[in-house]
């Protein structure tokens, strides 16, 4: 299991003091509190303290330590902000983070059938999307809203779905 949670994206710098922009994932900013870590490939995650966060148009912004300038924000553009997972709060029983969902089974709530595997969860649009992987390998995006998804059986790994007419028959 991976011992960082992804929080959000470095969109890019906010004026001239080394603020940077957050797409925000989370719930919550108090996971903020003490650092983040930052992921740009290749590199690994290095962490940079907090010293301040706070919302604008809809927007997290972040006060990173050594980051005094415009400059060095620009070099953070399309960061990966990620926290400690023993940061984040306890989940009640049934919830999962968007992290520990790729590998869940997809079945049809209807019939039981094997769709595929979660491979990978997209929010950038700010839908969650998930990739799914079929047992044939072709890849089927499916938007994760409560329409669509009937249940989520967290111990058994398994997401049991009820898509739109059509969605399937697209990628299958």
């Amino acid at each position: 299991m991976n011992p960082f949670i992804v929080i959000g994206r470095i969109t890019k710098p906010h004026g001239i003091r080394g603020e940077v922009c957050v797409d925000f994932y989370a719930d919550s900013p108090s996971i903020l509190e003490d650092a983040v870590w930052l992921e740009l490939p290749p590199a690994q995650p290095k962490p940079y303290g907090v010293i301040y966060a706070r919302h604008h148009h809809n927007r997290l912004l972040l006060t990173l330590e050594s980051v005094p300038d415009r400059n060095a924000a620009e070099l953070l553009r399309n960061a990966t902000v990620l926290v400690p997972r023993e940061r984040l709060p306890a989940l009640e029983p049934g919830e999962v983070y968007l992290a520990d969902l790729p590998g869940f089974t997809v079945v049809l709530q209807e019939t039981g059938e094997t769709i595929g595997r979660i491979s990978s969860i997209d929010t950038a649009s700010g839908q969650e999307i998930w990739q799914i992987t079929t047992p044939e390998g072709k890849n089927i995006l499916f938007p994760a809203v409560p329409e669509f998804v009937a249940e989520l059986d967290v111990d058994a790994k398994v997401a049991r779905v009820t898509p739109p007419p059509g969605l399937l028959e697209i990628y299958l």
